[in-house]
């Protein structure tokens, strides 16, 4: 959401409401680690070559979890245009890279 905040439109508003009662409906939930379970750091990563299709910038995410649950996740829109796929892909291993530095 924070990409609009230059140009609010009604459309953001209601949007900003949704994920507010989505956060207030949730409250209650964390992340539940049960005795025995196997307790691995297991990422993954994905990418999309120019997704934004307003500036052509691809975006590159990562998920860390450790069990069953999400201990460390990132969604990016990328500054630059890449100039193929490989390229969007080696980004994406280079952030994930970067993140399991600081989680191990």
């Amino acid at each position: 959401m924070s990409r609009y905040l230059q140009n609010l439109k009604k459309s953001h508003l209601e949007a900003v409401r949704r994920i507010l009662r989505y956060m207030k409906s949730t409250l209650g939930y964390g992340i539940m680690f049960k005795k025995g379970e196997d307790c691995r750091l297991i990422g993954y990563c994905d990418a999309n070559y120019a997704g934004d299709h307003d500036t052509r910038c691809s975006t590159v995410g990562y998920v860390f979890m450790l069990g069953s649950g999400a201990v460390s996740w990132c969604s990016k829109r990328q500054p630059t245009v890449s100039l193929s796929t490989n390229e969007v892909e080696y980004r994406a291993a280079a952030m994930v890279a970067q993140e399991i530095t600081w989680l191990v």
